[in-house]
């Protein structure tokens, strides 16, 4: 299996993170943003939502794949009981804690900002993304280490031929197409405990598992040919724009969702692909800063949206709030109260020098942090 620490890998995690905390606060200065259990704010700024549905066809896709890459790396030196053991750690603890004590903070701002009655509500929020992963871990892995106990064998000498092939990924992207041509989603970009999201989630997953074992062949493809995908993926956005009011067929979503994550892959594989100090913070911070951006979110808007201001600084000002936040409860609260650190995925003790050694010497993927 491969050993180099992969540095893009990690940064592809908290770009997917940090786009995923600015397509949220974009909701709520769009009109529907009640329907979807967001506060909202009484002067939207709907163009706001034409980037925006640029985004929302890869920004949760792409977060599935990189999950899979984690697991491959996280299989490396354990056996299938430590690895059940690792995962419930790093992600069935933290999804049970968010379901009973974050979601329903976030909850309880949004039925006081909508002045209906307050109650606790335990559910799974945003973080049903960490509910699938525990399902797709339990879901693959006899697969996977079959794959893995067969070593070089036929299968992955056929898959690495594939995906040398740039037409390869694009054959992947077949799967996602039928994904969608059967399970039919009203919305394509409405993953969030529905069917749809369930099944696109597991392939991503899936294939991003595949995609790594398959060696470095795979990312040879999508660096050349990053251009190539990224031009086929602006070509079907501008289609579904033009042609179909930005909601086209599933079919044609779930390819140029594929093109742009192929295109991302290739980008930060040729231009991120190297050590940082910052990303060895980042990647510790990204998931607790996940876990916490909801709240955050919701008590910023709470405080903002009734101020005298344009709609557009109001969401600058939310974002900038919302990162600044996050941030300060991360790095003042969460990374260094030992009780915490479980809750949000983090180990229970800091090992400051430690553990940024570790890092620097192995992927960090491998602890999967979501």
């Amino acid at each position: 299996m491969e050993t180099a620490r992969r540095y893009d890998i990690d940064w592809l995690r908290i770009i997917a993170i940090a786009l995923l905390l600015i397509y949220h606060i974009a909701i709520i200065f769009q009109p529907w943003a009640m329907f979807v259990g967001f506060v909202r704010s009484e002067r939207p700024l709907e163009g706001l939502w034409t980037p925006m549905t640029m985004l929302n066809v890869w920004r949760i896709p792409i977060l599935f794949f990189v999950s899979g890459m984690g697991l491959y790396f996280a299989m490396r030196k354990r056996n299938w009981k430590q690895l059940i053991g690792e995962r419930t750690r790093r992600i069935l603890i933290p999804f049970v804690f968010g379901f009973v004590a974050i979601s329903p903070l976030h909850m309880y701002l949004f039925q006081a900002i909508n002045e209906v009655p307050l109650g606790y509500y335990p559910h799974a929020g945003h973080l049903w993304f960490l509910g699938n992963i525990f399902c797709y871990v339990l879901l693959f892995l006899p697969v996977f280490y079959a794959l893995k106990n067969r070593g070089e064998g036929r299968f992955k000498k056929v898959w690495g031929r594939l995906l040398a092939h740039p037409g390869g990924p694009l054959l992947v992207s077949v799967f996602f197409m039928l994904e969608a041509a059967l399970v039919k989603p009203q919305i394509f970009s409405l993953y969030a405990e529905t069917w749809h999201g369930f099944f696109l989630g597991a392939l991503a997953f899936f294939f991003g598992y595949l995609f790594m074992y398959g060696g470095p062949t795979f990312w040879q493809t999508v660096k050349k040919w990053k251009w190539g995908y990224l031009l086929l993926a602006l070509g079907l956005y501008a289609l579904r724009y033009i042609e179909f009011n930005r909601e086209a067929p599933g079919y044609l979503m779930a390819l140029e969702s594929n093109c742009w994550i192929y295109a991302i892959f290739g980008l930060v594989h040729h231009y991120l692909n190297r050590p940082s100090r910052v990303l060895v913070y980042l990647t510790q911070a990204a998931y607790p800063v996940y876990i916490i951006h909801m709240f955050v979110m919701f008590f910023g808007a709470w405080w903002l949206l009734p101020l005298a201001m344009h709609p557009m600084a109001q969401f600058v000002c939310l974002t900038v709030f919302t990162f600044i936040v996050c941030y300060l409860l991360y790095e003042l609260l969460i990374r260094r109260v030992g009780v915490l650190r479980p809750l949000f995925g983090l180990p229970w003790k800091s090992k400051r020098q430690k553990g940024e050694k570790l890092l620097i010497k192995e992927p960090t993927l491998a602890k999967e942090t979501n």
